[in-house]
């Protein structure tokens, strides 16, 4: 099976570069890309093409409902996952609402984060 193609948005640099390592040592995903703002992540997802964009909720610009809008219009194919520290009710509906295909926290076993990543994929 090919590895999932993997787009990271998260503005904590350290938090996204532990997530480009964790998810470097697993063979079922291949982050091809990683940015720090839901603005910068359009244009990102235009270009690559990405199977899964796992995407930050809080960021600065665009939120993770107006930055997932964006980068299903940019790049259709691609399933968005919500990664997020604290979501409300309201803003999980709302990102849902937006496109996205999974809500998880940012509190997830590393595991389970790969694996609602392959089930994105496969959606």
């Amino acid at each position: 099976m090919k590895p999932v193609r993997l787009v990271l948005v998260e503005d904590n640099d350290t938090f996204r570069e532990t997530l480009e390592l964790l998810f470097g040592l697993r063979d079922e995903v291949n982050v091809v890309g990683s940015v720090a703002s839901g603005d910068d992540a359009p244009p990102v997802c235009a270009e690559l093409d990405p199977d899964v964009v796992l995407m930050d909720y809080r960021m600065p610009g665009m939120n993770g409902a107006e930055a997932a809008r964006a980068v299903l219009a940019a790049a259709p194919r691609t399933n968005v996952v919500l990664l997020s520290a604290s979501v409300t009710a309201q803003e999980k509906a709302e990102v849902l609402a937006a496109g996205a295909v999974a809500c998880v926290s940012k509190d997830e076993d590393f595991d389970r984060l790969v694996q609602v990543v392959c089930e994105a994929a496969a959606s």
